[in-house]
């Protein structure tokens, strides 16, 4: 079942593109992007099991470390290199962050926003780390050792001379905020955010 983020995806991504999806998992988006927009996708995925699965099902999907091997590809090899959710997972999301728009003309990046008000209700209230749709796994066995805030993220893209083309900020239902005063204040709003960056 396709998360409602992919629909913003593909909305970004022009047809035929050459598309790397980052820690692709299983590969749903990439079926669905060839499906709706005839990209040409390539995944990089370090579960081998997943990398298995993909495989089976026809996609050009190959094992790899985001923190390790995106230093591999050449500068401008792809149209659009997406990393949906998975920037917290990373080592060193900042390396990371410069590698994507290295090798990317546009890069799509989305992750879940530590700064939402549910976040810190949930904290506030309880005094535990919180859990939700976006957050769902407890502290000792969530993959996410870098979470950050969409200020955060923000802070880092512009330290990194990095150009947020696009942003979207997505409910707890992963719907786009459209509210102009919930967009503004959307670190406090957003459960989490989808930005297209481009050096």
């Amino acid at each position: 079942m396709n998360r409602l983020d992919f629909e913003i995806i593909k909305n970004v991504i022009k047809n035929n593109s050459r598309v790397l999806d980052v820690g692709c998992e299983t590969g749903e988006l990439l079926k669905f992007l060839n499906k709706e927009k005839k990209i040409d996708g390539r995944g990089l995925e370090i579960s081998q099991k997943n990398v298995n699965i993909c495989v089976k099902h026809g996609l050009s999907v190959v094992q790899g470390d985001a923190d390790k091997d995106l230093v591999s590809y050449p500068p401008k090899s792809f149209d659009f290199v997406i990393l949906s959710q998975t920037l917290q997972a990373t080592h060193s999301p900042e390396n990371v962050l410069n590698e994507l728009v290295r090798i990317s003309k546009h890069a799509i990046v989305s992750f879940p926003n530590f700064g939402s008000w549910l976040v810190r209700l949930k904290l506030l209230i309880k005094g535990v780390m919180p859990k939700s749709d976006s957050l769902p796994h407890t502290w000792y066995t969530t993959p996410n050792i870098h979470l950050c805030t969409i200020k955060d993220f923000k802070k880092l893209c512009n330290k990194n001379s990095i150009n947020i083309k696009e942003s979207f900020y997505l409910n707890k239902n992963g719907k786009k905020i459209n509210n102009p005063l919930k967009k503004k204040f959307n670190n406090f709003f957003s459960t989490s955010g989808l930005f297209v960056l481009k050096k």
